[in-house]
């Protein structure tokens, strides 16, 4: 039986690029996202080479849809042996001075709370069979506040936090806590074809280096396999 997992946030950057990292090494991939038309045409393109992948759209800053959203993953895949977690949130960055309560608090559904939901669905299941793996990737504000570039920030942090605790009380169970820290704009992403735009255009500031998705794939997938430290960080 094949294994599985589902990349919750398959967008045109990172996200895709995990999913055809673990597609290559026969997991079964479940593309979670808002949109179906990009995600059956990705998928389109996963199966044509033989992988197995499946579309389910969700609004994963829904927390209360997640119930409904795990039963139409198992009736799919089954229980999942990994899952990657790295939708990209909305709103964009502040400066911490214009910072509010009620944008943080909008953040964290998507950030933490959602995550946490389906992190105890699935989280028995890999325990059980002793192996598995939850993974993330987020920006480097989760781990160093950085001026004009808060806003999604803290509610990552909260999520660092979070899964820090949560390695070390599974590694022993044989399931691994991964996260990966990207202080880079990943080529491709909706991310980087805005501020390409905005610089073309001349109304954008320089945000400095890129990095290629399928670099950022190989390395959560190095991590996985190694199981050793919880983090990394891009550029290390």
């Amino acid at each position: 039986m094949s294994k599985s997992i589902a990349v919750f946030g398959a967008g045109p950057g990172l996200g895709q690029a995990v999913a055809r990292r673990y597609a290559q090494d026969g997991y079964d991939v479940v593309l979670v996202a808002r949109h179906r038309q990009p995600l059956e045409v990705f998928a389109q393109e996963l199966n044509s080479v033989g992988a197995t992948a499946h579309v389910i759209t969700a609004n994963l800053a829904d927390t209360d849809a997640v119930p409904a959203l795990t039963a139409q993953i198992r009736a799919t895949v089954g229980d999942l042996d990994a899952l990657y977690y790295a939708p990209t949130p909305e709103g964009g960055f502040v400066s911490a001075a214009d910072l509010t309560p009620r944008r943080v608090q909008d953040f964290m559904p998507l950030a933490v709370y959602s995550l946490l939901a389906l992190v105890q669905e699935f989280l028995p299941h890999m325990i059980e069979q002793g192996s598995g793996a939850i993974l993330t990737a987020q920006g480097a504000s989760a781990v160093q506040g950085l001026p004009n570039l808060s806003g999604p920030g803290p509610a990552h942090a909260a999520q660092r936090n979070y899964l820090q605790s949560l390695h070390v009380e599974v590694a022993d169970k044989g399931v691994y806590v991964g996260m990966l820290y990207i202080g880079a704009i990943i080529e491709n992403s909706a991310f980087h074809t805005q501020t390409e735009e905005s610089e073309g255009a001349g109304t954008g500031r320089r945000w400095g280096p890129t990095v290629n998705p399928a670099h950022l794939a190989d390395l959560l997938w190095n991590m996985h396999n190694a199981k050793g430290e919880a983090e990394a960080k891009y550029p290390a």
